[in-house]
């Protein structure tokens, strides 16, 4: 919820976040969601936020969407995410005692995250790499560290108590090499696979396998979610067999709305 005031008018606004978990999954580390416009004291405003600026927090702005506007709006304003019954919860409530000052199209603050950026660049040249991968003939290198942070199996395999049955090189079987290369840059940049178009549904489907050998969560949602768009009567039951073996609820069920459609059926 957002209260603020607007020329002395105490007003507020409640946003409704619709399947945030979801939408935290699929959103890309220093991506923003925007809600649609709503009009308060005379001027239209939108807000912004951003689930994954921090794996502890979410950033939320307040932004004047009013077109020509010509001239600036003072606010205050308040932050507060509501329980059920629609009561604000006080440990998660904030109040700003200052007076801001509302340009159109300016978020009232916010900072640029380039850690994705920088890893991407690691990932390309591979400076100070220290572990090597055999997969599907191909060599690849990369960071246990890195690998470590972003998953469990990894940090089990290369750190933890399975570490004494790998060797360097570390041989990976059944998997293709496209995959773990795709797998290995969403581990490094935390950035989603392209559009699928439906000769991409078939990678989809082995990136979903590979993310959940790995224990990568939200690679695993975001190729959940690529193929319940893609669902059709030659992959329906390449995609329910996938969803009954990897635990895939929701794209389990949109096959079975596929199905449910006499048509489809």
């Amino acid at each position: 919820m957002e209260g603020f005031l607007v020329d002395a008018v105490d007003m507020s606004y409640t946003l409704k976040i619709a399947g945030y978990s979801r939408t935290k999954a699929l959103l890309e580390t220093g991506k923003w969601a925007t809600s649609t416009p709503f009009r308060i004291g005379g001027h239209v405003w939108t807000v912004r936020y951003c689930p994954n600026d921090d794996a502890d927090f979410m950033s939320i702005y307040l932004v004047l969407d009013s077109e020509g506007a010509n001239k600036d709006v003072k606010v205050r304003r308040k932050f507060s995410v509501l329980d059920k019954a629609g009561v604000p919860v006080p440990s998660l409530s904030r109040a700003y005692k200052s007076v801001q000052t509302f340009r159109p199209k300016a978020s009232t603050s916010g900072y640029s995250n380039n850690m994705c950026r920088d890893l991407g660049g690691l990932l390309e040249s591979m400076d100070g790499a220290d572990v090597t991968f055999h997969v599907g003939g191909q060599k690849f290198s990369a960071h246990r560290s890195v690998l470590a942070a972003r998953s469990s199996v990894f940090k089990a395999e290369l750190f933890g108590s399975m570490m004494e049955n790998g060797g360097d090189p570390v041989e990976i079987g059944d998997m293709e090499s496209d995959v773990f290369k795709s797998l290995l840059h969403f581990i490094y940049t935390d950035d989603s696979p392209p559009e699928m178009t439906r000769e991409d549904v078939v990678m989809a489907g082995h990136l979903l396998v590979a993310a959940d050998r790995y224990d990568v969560e939200r690679l695993k949602l975001i190729c959940e979610d690529k193929l319940c768009t893609h669902i059709d009567s030659d992959n329906m039951a390449t995609s329910l067999a996938l969803a009954e073996q990897h635990s895939c609820p929701g794209l389990k069920e949109d096959c079975f709305e596929f199905l449910a459609s006499p048509s489809n059926f």
